[in-house]
């Protein structure tokens, strides 16, 4: 069994480890210490998240570069305030019993004051934002002529962020005698783009399946009408023991609804997306990891750069538009050997989505129904009751617990049962919900989607209108009659699109889309009787309409 002995790592790096709990190392680190102690090429290491990463390569940087030097010797290159604050931490951690080591956090949303009275003090590490970083360089007050090792930790991420620009600016600039480190939970082609140009003769080191996901996780998904899905989502959390996790939400403003209905009705929620300005997403981080707040509700590039180690689940309000970030969302639980378990709530369209996720992350997801009201509120008594059983008479000093039940005499036990039942549960048991299952019927949702009961409908924009399928799905949800309605296969063409329906909805998107305004040009919607790859009968149908269209008007 490998210890972190084992790795070429000092006495002093080890007794901070010691310290810290830290035992054996996880296979990332295993391979990547050992090859940054030993060498000065350039590494690229891809691994999960949660695998480590960061001492991975903060523990070799600590064991290698001069302590007594105030020069700049390692940059850590990072997404998001949260992260650059962890790594920070972890590293000042790790070097506990090595004197000199001064570490520097950089990155927007405060005072660059205080961040260049630090920076003068002598940094020989620093961890930063990538615009902070570009910008303090700029202004020459971050010298990186003798950088000795430079890594980009969540190169993804990053990239998939818009910093490509600042990286561009700090990768030509830094010294070219450096060690690039590049960490990253996938290799995608903009992550090759980086690798290549600024990257020499790099090693590779491949932790695991791409995109594969945490073994420690669980996967279970439900089917649900999409205006059942808030309701839904209601239920799952009443049915969980002891919730603690992020929910995902697509976009800004579901992120800030859906938080805002957990909270009126009783649950410990708050919302975190760009919306949202930094004082206040570093005080409902705070709350989050002292557990006050239990459930975060964030989209994904919020939520990036949260460390938190013990979530018990992950929940996907909606699957995420590119099916690469599941991994992403999914690796914020079952971390530090804990288990987790993703759950993600979904449409009758997303079926196939399911099965193209098991193949990526080479694991089975559990199909689960939506428990009713009375399951719940039987299952949580029954939790309640097994509780007092088992923890009964409790700790209570006997004189005072003797006054009470003297005084509690005259109270009938139906009537105490009855208080106690309601202050427990009486959020659940007297909501507005009415009992209904909210599952969506699998046998119906199998017809729905093919043969005589789907209709075909052709619109007038495509590709070269710069039309994605989000555009035709924004389209169908910004009319009140259409929002929230059932859609099977979309495929955008260059310069149209096709839409696949149930009979009984295509006349409803039929008359809510027609001659509809979209970037300033009348759409043109019609039925097809062609399937939705025949593009020349489709063609040949929207001309006509349109030459019809014209005559009318």
């Amino acid at each position: 069994m490998t210890q972190f002995k084992d790795l070429g790592l000092g006495t002093l790096v080890l007794k901070g480890l010691s310290d810290l709990g830290f035992e054996k190392p996880s296979e990332i680190q295993a391979e990547a210490i050992p090859f940054i102690v030993e060498n000065k090429q350039d590494l690229i290491a891809l691994a999960q998240t949660g695998t480590g990463k960061t001492a991975a390569f903060s523990l070799p940087i600590l064991e290698m570069i001069d302590a007594d030097k105030k020069d700049l010797q390692a940059m850590v290159i990072c997404t998001t305030r949260e992260l650059c604050l962890q790594i920070s931490q972890d590293i000042r951690d790790f070097s506990k019993y090595i004197k000199g080591i001064n570490v520097v956090s950089v990155y927007w949303g405060e005072r660059v004051d205080l961040q260049l009275r630090n920076l003068k003090k002598g940094a020989n590490i620093v961890v930063g934002t990538p615009g902070r970083l570009h910008d303090f360089i700029n202004r020459n007050k971050i010298k990186t002529d003798k950088l000795e090792y430079l890594v980009l930790d969540e190169a993804d991420e990053m990239l998939d962020m818009g910093f490509k620009d600042d990286l561009d600016a700090i990768l030509e600039n830094a010294s070219k005698n450096r060690q690039t480190l590049l960490f990253s939970a996938t290799f995608s082609a903009s992550v090759r783009k980086i690798a290549k140009e600024y990257m020499k003769e790099a090693k590779e080191i491949k932790i695991g399946k791409e995109n594969a996901g945490a073994v420690n996780v669980k996967h279970e998904y439900y089917i649900v009408e999409a205006f059942n899905r808030y309701e839904a989502l209601e239920r799952i959390i009443d049915s969980l023991s002891d919730v603690y996790g992020i929910i995902f939400c697509r976009t800004k403003i579901e992120t800030q609804e859906v938080a805002d209905k957990l909270k009126q009705s009783g649950y410990d929620a708050e919302a975190i997306h760009g919306d949202i300005n930094q004082n206040t997403r570093t005080k409902i981080m705070a709350s989050f990891k002292k557990r006050v707040i239990k459930l975060l509700v964030a989209t994904d590039v919020a939520s990036r750069g949260i460390d938190v180690s013990d979530l018990t689940h992950v929940i996907n309000y909606n699957l995420p538009t590119q099916e690469e970030a599941y991994t992403h969302r999914s690796g914020r639980t079952g971390r530090a050997n804990n288990s987790g378990t993703s759950i993600s709530i979904c449409g009758i369209r997303d079926l196939g989505r399911i099965k193209r996720l098991e193949k990526m992350i080479g694991q089975d997801f559990l199909y689960k129904k939506v428990p009713s009201l009375a399951g719940i509120i039987d299952s949580k008594i029954d939790t309640y009751i097994n509780k007092i059983e088992t923890e009964a008479p409790g700790t209570l000093e006997s004189n005072y617990c003797d006054k009470v039940i003297e005084r509690m005499k005259k109270i009938k036990k139906e009537d105490l049962i009855k208080f106690l039942i309601q202050e427990k549960f009486g959020r659940i048991i007297n909501s507005n919900s009415v009992e209904q299952d909210l599952n969506a019927d699998l046998k119906k949702t199998k017809k729905h989607l093919s043969g005589p009961n789907v209709q075909a409908l052709r619109l007038s924009i495509g590709k070269k209108q710069r039309a994605d399928i989000k555009t035709i799905f924004a389209l169908i949800n910004s009319n009140k009659d259409t929002k929230g309605m059932d859609v099977g296969r979309v495929i955008v063409k260059q310069n149209y699109s096709m839409i696949s329906v149930s009979n009984k909805d295509a006349d409803k998107i039929l008359d809510s889309l027609d001659n509809e305004s979209w970037r300033g040009q009348r759409l043109m919607i019609e039925r097809s009787n062609e399937a939705l790859s025949a593009s020349r009968s489709a063609g040949r149908h929207s001309r006509r309409r349109r030459r019809s269209s014209s005559r009318r008007r």
